[in-house]
C-alpha cells in the first residue's frame, strides 16, 4: 500500500477541520452524541477527499461512452469520394528516401 503524499495529508486534514467546524456551527448541537456523529462525518469526508486526491485525473472523470464495435456481419462502409492521403511509400521513393539530410 503506497504512503500518502503531503498533498493528501493537507487536503484531508483541511477537510476534516473545516467541514467539522461548519457542521458544528450550522447544527448548533450540544449533545455528546451529535458532536461525535459530526466528528465522524468530518473524518469520513477527510478520508474521502484524501483518497480522491490520490486518483489520477482520468479516473475521477465520468467514463466516456465509446462507439460500439462493428459486428462481423455488418457491411463495409461506403467508399469515400475524398482522395486518400499521401503515404511515405507513394510517388518516387528511390532518390528522395536514399539521401540523408545531413550528408552533402
Amino acid at each position: 500500500m503506497p504512503r500518502p503524499t503531503p498533498a493528501q495529508f493537507v487536503y484531508g486534514s483541511a477537510t476534516v477541520v473545516f467541514s467539522t467546524l461548519a457542521m458544528l456551527l450550522l447544527s448548533q448541537t450540544s449533545s455528546g452524541v451529535g458532536v461525535i456523529a459530526i466528528a465522524l462525518t468530518g473524518l469520513a469526508l477527510g478520508v474521502l477527499v484524501a483518497v480522491m486526491a490520490a486518483l489520477p485525473r482520468g479516473a475521477r472523470a465520468a467514463p466516456r461512452t465509446t462507439a460500439p464495435a462493428p459486428s462481423p456481419d455488418a457491411p463495409d462502409p461506403p467508399p469515400s469520394d475524398l482522395p486518400s492521403p499521401p503515404t511515405a511509400n507513394s510517388g518516387s521513393t528511390g532518390a528522395a528516401l536514399s539521401k540523408h539530410s545531413l550528408r552533402p
